[in-house]
């Protein structure tokens, strides 16, 4: 509780947790200050913040339930570089429909994006479907990643790509390892394509500190 209480007065943010054991959700209310964009370029990196609903837990929705494609489950634990569960950290994600596009809305992310906080185990778990690749060209299926650090900064991470997808070749299979390796290896399990995704903080992410 003495750290909880520490990070939220510390924080821009102002907020109200749910308090429970770590499978529960636990919900957190955005004020409207934003987090620093770090790292390096990153067109539309501000966009994280747009649409971001007011109340947050450690599950979500990026493709709504009846979404067209084949269903994937995304999950993983955000540690810190030291190794330890990092809690109430967002994770954000955005990609595109089963014909490869970004389907209109209020962004250029698109419709298919959502919003996650790590729970006290530093876990998140993303339900969606598997991305298409872009129509005409040969680049990879991927989920595009972004950590909101409550307090610190937001950053871009290396996009979720599988080692299953035709466009992965051995010259394209090399990441910059924001964040840690993006590129996994999907399962399948009860009909649905499952992705573990783990997240190290700020590793390798230009004037991280």
């Amino acid at each position: 509780m003495e750290r909880r209480a520490l990070l939220l007065r510390g924080s821009a943010f102002l907020g109200t947790l749910a308090v429970g054991d770590a499978s529960r959700s636990r919900p957190y209310t955005l004020g409207r200050t934003r987090e620093p964009v770090i790292g390096g370029p990153c067109e539309g990196c501000e966009l994280v913040f747009e649409g971001m609903p007011p109340k947050l837990s450690s599950s979500a929705r990026i493709a709504p339930v009846g979404e067209p494609g084949a269903p994937m489950i995304i999950e993983g634990t955000v540690r810190t570089r030291q190794g330890k569960a990092a809690p109430e950290v967002i994770v954000y994600g955005y990609h595109t429909d089963n014909t490869g596009i970004y389907p209109p809305a209020a962004t250029r992310h698109g419709r298919l994006r959502g919003w996650v906080m790590s729970d006290s185990d530093g876990r998140y778990h993303f339900e969606t479907i598997r991305p298409v690749a872009y129509p005409g060209r040969e680049i990879p299926q991927h989920v595009h990643m972004h950590m909101i650090e409550l307090g610190k900064a937001t950053y871009f991470i290396d996009e979720l790509r599988f080692t299953d997808d035709p466009f992965i070749t051995d010259r394209n299979r090399r990441t910059d390892e924001r964040g840690g390796s993006g590129l996994v290896t999907p399962e399948r399990r009860a009909g649905s394509w499952f992705a573990r995704r783990d997240i190290t903080l700020g590793l390798n992410v230009p004037g991280y500190v």
